[in-house]
């Protein structure tokens, strides 16, 4: 019973071993601590953004803005220090102009009853765009010194970051069975009104998914911006692509209602380990996205077999009071 719960998690592990073999065979370079570690700083970013997402797809919905949000966070971490506002003052900041947009998809989503793709889609190109004509499309450059890795040491920063994004995600997995509320995205993701019927409010659950996600959004921004001494205006590009291919070749339904971190976080290991191997065994890494796109058509196949084959439980009978 519990192998076949778990079977898409299982698969996604099978794959990400075999996939280690095959570099270990043709790359073994690939396995150097410094390699290894990189791949961790790398991916903590992505790790975060996926989490989030993981919550929107729970609950049947989708976030395409990610990227954009992304982009516009990681903008606002350079303008706001070279404000002059401290990094200190400055962090909570980003995180507040992250979960406001958030909130913005949330109001049109859960509130105004828009379709999320659209409202992600149109979000998507209009942060962009505004992000672009608001810089002119240059970089943030001239950062503060005590602004990279948070003026502390390289390898102490490098540390907070892989182990405050991993201590994320596992408050997160620890909600998402231990909190009522947090539990409810699955029989929101699985049922709305049946999830109303029972006393929950699927309106303020969706908002709430999509205000963390911006909230998961702002901290990657923050993580990954400390790491370079200047920013581009178009950081993030293709996030939303990595993050969704994530989620669902991790084992979460992409209709809703079925799913786990610790499948999303098999996910992000499996196409980071894809992305960074293709440079180690010398293809064109351009085909990253392409491959990323293949896991989506994939996990969806997958998600559509599982579905036509698991018996639906039959309807409970109708009682009648003559």
């Amino acid at each position: 019973m519990t192998a076949s719960r778990y079977q898409r998690e299982i698969s996604a592990a099978a794959a990400l071993a075999v996939l280690l073999l095959l570099v270990a065979i043709s790359a073994p370079s690939f396995f150097s601590a410094g390699n290894l570690r990189d791949l961790a700083i790398n991916n903590s970013p992505a790790l975060l953004v996926a989490t989030g997402m993981t919550l929107v797809i729970l609950v049947g919905d989708i976030d395409i803005s990610v990227a954009s949000q992304f982009a516009v966070c990681s903008v606002a971490c350079g303008w706001l220090v070279k404000q002059g506002i401290p990094i200190a003052v400055m962090v909570p900041m980003v995180l507040v102009a992250g979960m406001l947009m958030g909130a913005l998809n949330g109001a049109l989503i859960a509130i105004a009853g828009l379709p999320s793709i659209i409202v992600t889609l149109a979000m998507l190109v209009a942060w962009r765009d505004a992000l672009r004509w608001a810089t002119g499309g240059a970089w943030i450059q001239g950062l503060p010194t005590d602004f990279q890795w948070f003026g502390m040491s390289q390898g102490g920063a490098q540390w907070l970051m892989v182990g405050a994004s991993f201590a994320i995600v596992i408050a997160t997995a620890w909600a998402m069975r231990a909190v009522t509320g947090v539990r409810g995205l699955y029989a929101v993701g699985s049922d709305a009104d049946a999830a109303r019927l029972v006393g929950l409010d699927p309106v303020r659950i969706r908002f709430a998914v999509f205000v963390a996600m911006g909230g998961l959004v702002a901290v990657s921004a923050v993580l990954n911006a400390v790491r370079f001494s200047s920013i581009p205006s178009n950081a993030g590009a293709g996030l939303e692509l990595k993050a969704i291919a994530a989620v669902v070749v991790g084992g979460t339904a992409i209709t809703g209602g079925r799913g786990n971190l610790l499948g999303t976080c098999i996910g992000v290991a499996l196409l980071s380990v894809v992305g960074t191997a293709l440079s180690f065994v010398g293809i064109n890494p351009f085909w990253e996205r392409a491959i990323q796109g293949f896991i989506i058509l994939v996990a969806l196949g997958a998600d559509y077999a599982f579905a036509r084959l698991t018996p639906r439980p039959a309807p409970l009978a109708s009682s009648h009071v003559g």
